[in-house]
């Protein structure tokens, strides 16, 4: 069965960094496209970055846009999310996700079949 699980969380002063990781298990990487998202309290999930599995295209909302990275390890089987110059309001719940091929890289949660139990970031001023 696919899982996956998230790690890297934590606590952090505004303008600090953090390193999310996604390990994936059940299925490989390279086959799926891989998003990592965000939700707070009262809000929809959002979609921070995304990626095709084998390189060559990925999103990023405009609100991470050169602050972000989205990468993966295909020898760990792993997503990441580096996340540098943070600020308060990317304090939020991260999730890692999976898709399969069909309808391509999309940013929407709804097209996701595949999360983590999502690991909890906050950026204190």
């Amino acid at each position: 069965q696919a899982q996956l699980v998230e790690s890297g969380g934590g606590s952090v002063q505004a303008g600090g960094s953090l390193r999310l990781s996604c390990a994936a298990s059940g299925y490989t990487t390279s086959s799926v496209f891989m998003g990592w998202f965000r939700q707070v309290p009262g809000k929809e999930r959002e979609g921070v970055a995304a990626i095709r599995s084998g390189g060559g295209l990925t999103y990023y909302a405009d609100s991470v846009k050169g602050r972000f990275t989205i990468s993966q390890d295909k020898a760990k089987n792993t997503l990441s999310l580096q996340m540098n110059s943070l600020k308060p309001e990317d304090t939020a719940m991260y999730y890692c996700a999976a898709k399969d091929a069909y309808s391509g890289l999309r940013s929407e949660p709804q097209y996701y079949a595949n999360w983590g139990q999502g690991t909890q970031v906050t950026v204190s001023s």
